[in-house]
């Protein structure tokens, strides 16, 4: 069974996830790790696992390799099952409206990201909510900040769910995030750096950070007083559907003149 728990783990499969795919709870699936022979378990559940596997009986479990076929074989066989529902969800007209306007493909994306967050948050533990709550932060940068698809694309090609030479953005620039992220990662991995030696590098990040933190307060603050004036010009309390073009146009006759 620690091969088992190994091997689930090299998957990436969760105890949430598992249990889906079994059709029970994620309390029974602990019940059932925690016993020393996969034979032990409910025959019916032991066949579903020994499928997801790809192998006929618990004595292959040894000769599982984890590599990035078997991983994707897996994936396949697992994400089977979420379609399947989504499908008979479909077919039931209880698809939700969050759908609509998406393509074939790009539901099934957004269906299975929303399968993973749901089983992260369903841990219920502050660990998985902070990962989530920083995924969802992370995901706000996007638009504004390259970098961060630039990482997203390395995880996914260290993780080998894509292939190494595979560039979906800028490539000269990804191909250089890339490998300067994958020195720092070996540094790391390695024991090359100890906190000692990086501790002002990280003070300078924590200055920057806090000093970006004090612009934008003092950005908000400045617009908000420009705002409060606007409206004050303009005979107004609040900015309402009705006058917003108009206070918007002021706060920016404002600004002008402090740029002039």
């Amino acid at each position: 069974m620690e091969r088992l728990n190994e091997i689930l783990h090299e998957l990436g499969i969760s105890k949430v996830k598992l249990a889906k795919f079994l059709g029970v709870s994620r309390q029974m699936i602990y019940n059932y790790l925690d016993l020393d022979d996969l034979n032990k378990w409910p025959k019916d559940k032991k066949v579903m696992l020994l499928n997801l596997l790809g192998i006929k009986s618990a004595d292959e479990l040894d000769n599982i390799k984890v590599d990035t076929d078997y991983i994707l074989s897996v994936e396949t066989r697992i994400n089977s099952l979420f379609e399947n529902s989504y499908k008979n969800e479909k077919n039931g007209h209880l698809q939700s409206d969050i759908y609509n306007g998406l393509g074939k493909k790009q539901q099934e994306l957004f269906m299975g990201m929303i399968q993973l967050l749901k089983e992260f948050l369903e841990e219920d533990d502050s660990e998985s909510f902070s990962s989530c709550e920083y995924l969802y932060h992370f995901m706000k940068t996007m638009a504004s900040s390259k970098e961060t698809k630039y990482i997203l694309a390395y995880v996914a090609k260290a993780a080998g769910f894509v292939k190494p030479l595979e560039f979906s953005f800028d490539e000269e620039e990804q191909f250089l995030f890339e490998s300067l992220m994958f020195s720092a990662m070996t540094l790391y991995n390695n024991g090359g750096v100890s906190k000692t030696k990086v501790a002002e590098s990280h003070k300078r990040f924590v200055n920057q950070i806090e000093h970006r933190v004090e612009e934008k307060m003092s950005r908000t603050l400045e617009l908000n007083t420009i705002k409060v004036q606007a409206l004050k010009e303009l005979g107004y309390t609040e900015i309402s559907e009705q006058n917003a073009a108009e206070v918007f146009q002021k706060i920016a006759e404002i600004q002008s003149r402090k740029v002039s």
